[in-house]
């Protein structure tokens, strides 16, 4: 083991893990506090745990092979197939990006005390990506560089938070490493499937299996690809480690300060203190509901204004890095699927354009509760397309004639597989319950109408990896 080289190869793994950092995280973080406390902080852990085996396959993929995941799928699947793929994760992408440019400019908004309103911080974000692109230009360790800047801030302002709130440490230990959740109903249920639906991002696949190509390797040289291989994951590890770590600030904050709390305990706090947000909160007793609007007025009204400033901070650096990396996604998803050799800042342009639209007219027409309810929509979309990252990378991991000596063994194709397996039914309830919230028979019907055709389509990649993993009896001719 050498420090040195593996100071060569750091850099991909925490570009991978802002995506476990991003605005749908954070505000999936504080309502777990605020909804069941310290309770789901070992779901926390192994959904963040199943995320870092999972980046593993796709790290491997991209050191062994020399191509990215959306080029292998551009190989080996068939025309039609493979364009659904590419328009199925395109829309992961633009989902992330609305997610990203609503928590930025509810983090501008924060800062600016209200004096930017919600569509100005929409705009503001817009041109503030084309800004970062910039810094391509630097180079990619200067770049590396600064994702971990923003990393650190937001390892400074979540733990200056989790600092003044002071978390019991009898109760996050316990949380932690025991699965059990006493007490728990409907509520906490589903916001531990909204835990596992937040940290594993479709995208992060593409990505990350991208990333590591930009570290020379010998793959002629079996040590060397087997060297890279083990320091990408020691990497992964640092990086995903540092990424739970902030996850567990915002969670235990929250669960310290907000469990069990009424809007009428608020709203008396924030009256006290002078906020002008207490209308925010109705004085009634019915149990508080937090986002990351919310969630940045009740730390100031509770802890003072400083609070909510390094709080608002903190989500701004969420957003900014995660839309960069969202960025680079894109580029290599449609470069792999479609050999279209676009510039970042045509491909920002549309991408933006597209995530933009809707996010603009909601903050111009609606309050910032509606903003923030995008949220919701945006992760059961995130939800669904988690299969069209997750087979693939499992199916050309475990295929000899792609991974050659390096392909998984029985190990990995049967933990993988049920990995995947146990994500894709925890999602899929996450969706149906979702749609079940409608109450609109109209859209249960269209849900109904999408379900087969989305079912279909999920059903053919599985069959595609079956024969991948072993089952060769399901192959039809050659």
């Amino acid at each position: 083991f050498s420090f040195r080289k593996l100071w060569a190869f750091t850099g991909p793994g925490f570009l991978m893990s802002i995506a476990y950092l991003d605005p749908g995280n954070i505000e999936s973080d504080l309502q777990s506090g605020a909804v069941a406390g310290f309770k789901l902080l070992w779901v926390l852990l192994l959904a963040t745990v199943i995320g870092l085996l999972l980046q593993r396959l796709a790290a491997r993929l991209g050191v062994v092979t020399g191509l990215h995941l959306a080029e292998v799928c551009n190989r080996q699947y068939q025309k039609v197939p493979r364009i659904i793929l590419w328009l199925m994760v395109e829309l992961a992408i633009i989902g992330s990006d609305m997610q990203e440019v609503i928590g930025s400019a509810i983090a501008i908004n924060l800062l600016s005390m209200g004096k930017i309103p919600l569509w100005g911080g929409v705009l503001i974000t817009i041109a503030d990506t084309f800004v970062f692109l910039f810094l391509d230009k630097y180079g990619l360790r200067k770049l590396e560089a600064f994702f971990g800047f923003l990393i650190t801030i937001m390892a400074v302002t979540f733990g200056y938070e989790y600092v003044t709130v002071k978390p019991d440490q009898e109760k996050l230990l316990k949380g932690l490493f025991i699965p059990y959740c006493q007490n728990c109903g409907t509520p906490q249920l589903e916001q531990a499937v909204g835990i596992v639906g937040a940290v594993i991002m479709p995208h992060n696949m593409y990505l990350h299996s991208a990333l590591v190509k930009s570290r020379q390797v010998n793959r002629a040289n079996k040590r060397e690809v087997r060297e890279a291989n083990k320091y990408f994951f020691i990497e992964s590890c640092i990086a995903l480690f540092v990424s739970f770590i902030i996850n567990i600030f915002v969670v235990t904050v929250f669960a310290e300060a907000f469990f069990e709390k009424t809007n009428a305990d608020v709203n008396d706090v924030c009256a006290n203190a002078s906020s002008p947000h207490s209308s925010l909160f109705p004085n009634n007793t019915e149990t508080l509901e937090v986002d990351i609007y919310k969630g940045g007025v009740v730390l100031g009204c509770y802890f003072g204004p400083a609070a909510l400033y390094i709080w608002a901070i903190g989500i701004l650096a969420a957003g900014q890095s995660s839309t960069m990396t969202g960025t680079y996604s894109g580029q290599f998803v449609m470069e792999g699927f479609l050999n279209l050799r676009w510039s970042r800042f045509a491909r920002v342009l549309l991408t933006r354009s597209i995530a933009i639209t809707p996010t603009l007219f909601v903050a111009i027409f609606q309050d910032v509760e509606h903003l923030t309810g995008m949220n919701d929509f945006l992760n059961v979309l995130m939800s669904l397309q988690l299969p069209f990252a997750l087979i693939p990378v499992l199916t050309f991991t475990s295929l000899p004639s792609v991974m050659n000596d390096f392909a998984n063994g029985l190990f990995w194709r049967v933990t993988g597989g049920l990995l995947i397996l146990l994500i894709c039914c925890i999602n899929m309830y996450f969706v149906v319950d979702y749609v079940m919230s409608l109450n609109h028979i109209g859209l249960y019907v269209g849900a109904a109408v999408l379900s087969v055709l989305y079912l279909s389509f999920v059903a053919y990649l599985t069959w595609l990896c079956l024969i991948a993993l072993g089952a060769s009896f399901l192959a039809c001719g050659n």
